[in-house]
């Protein structure tokens, strides 16, 4: 194995103890928030309440799977677009339970990271077409439920430094 195949390779294992960790940090973050507090406690008049972050990270993490799937079994997977704003209403996120959302959330992220463990070298080389953002590799696929976790943790305790 070349350096950079090993560098390649110590940046995904990384990049996986990070999506275990995020979750980690949420679940620190909600553990004294109420079901009321989370329903109310909203990212400016009109955003998305801390539930409906939650919920958002948790059914992100179902597509991000479902798209990393595609890309191994489909040569050149056209990876689907999904309206966020629509599937907060359509869902009924802010009815939720925030225990049960990060629950969720928490096992599907296990499920999530053994996936990306279990790869092999050709699997990682297994590459899609982003509806946003055009060519995107597995490692993109990884890399992207970081970043995501990151700009929402980022949310998340904003609201709640301002509440």
């Amino acid at each position: 194995m070349s350096e950079g195949q090993t560098t390649m390779r110590q940046v995904r294992e990384r990049q996986i103890n990070s999506m275990r960790l995020t979750c980690e940090i949420l679940g620190h973050i909600l553990r004294n928030l109420s079901n009321e507090d989370a329903r109310a406690l909203r990212d400016g008049p009109d955003g998305w309440s801390i539930v409906e972050i939650v919920c958002r990270l948790r059914d992100f993490d179902e597509i991000f799977q479902a798209r990393a799937l595609m890309m191994l079994k489909q040569e050149g997977a056209q990876l689907p677009a999904y309206d966020h704003e629509a599937m907060v209403v359509e869902r009924g996120y802010q009815s939720e339970s925030l225990s049960d959302a990060y629950d969720a959330l928490a096992s599907s992220r296990h499920r999530f990271a053994a996936f990306f463990e279990s790869l092999t070298s050709a699997q990682w080389a297994r590459a899609g077409l982003h509806p946003e953002r055009g060519p995107f590799s597995m490692t993109d696929a990884l890399m992207q439920v970081c970043a995501h976790d990151l700009d929402h943790l980022e949310q998340i305790t904003r609201v709640l430094r301002n509440a």
